[in-house]
């Protein structure tokens, strides 16, 4: 049996070639996300969220959902997990009491310096493999499919 992205015998429409290769990318995604919890102690998410914090240390909950394109209450759960394992504390705002901003504590920076079985070290050496160029196309082509994505999930559904 070919695995997901070999090379196949059988011709598929570009669409759904690259179709497979996206659903190819999004299970080892899962599968990583699930082996990081068991090395690393935080999940594929969780650790986008630490690294986003870590870069910009005190982000309000929201500002932090959008950078990370997810909805704010997706980010509400993974926000209550890393708060439960003791990596992010959530702080009231020196200049405005009703707003909170995210830290990571000192466990968090720790879990946030290390590179070593992550998602994004696997991701590293696959960018490093190929031009500068190709990086910028792919995040091009990702950021177009994204967006489309979006556009047709809001549209109300045809089905009747």
């Amino acid at each position: 049996m070919p695995t997901p992205l070999a090379p196949r015998t059988d011709a598929l429409p570009e669409i759904l070639d690259f179709m497979r290769a996206l659903w190819a990318l999004a299970h080892g995604l899962e599968r990583a996300s699930k082996r990081m919890l068991g090395d690393v102690g935080v999940t594929g998410p969780q650790r986008l969220a630490l690294r986003m914090l870590g870069l910009r240390p005190g982000s309000s909950a929201g500002a932090l959902a959008e950078a990370l394109h997810i909805h704010p209450s997706t980010l509400t759960g993974v926000l209550t997990r890393l708060q439960a394992q003791g990596l992010v504390a959530r702080v009231t705002a020196s200049d405005d009491r009703r707003r909170a901003i995210l830290r990571l504590t000192p466990r968090g920076m720790r879990v946030n310096r290390r590179t070593s079985g992550t998602v994004e070290a696997a991701v590293g050496t696959a960018l490093r493999r190929v031009t500068a160029r190709d990086r910028a196309t792919t995040r091009n082509i990702l950021r177009l499919l994204a967006t489309q994505l979006e556009a047709s999930a809001t549209r109300p559904s045809r089905r009747g």
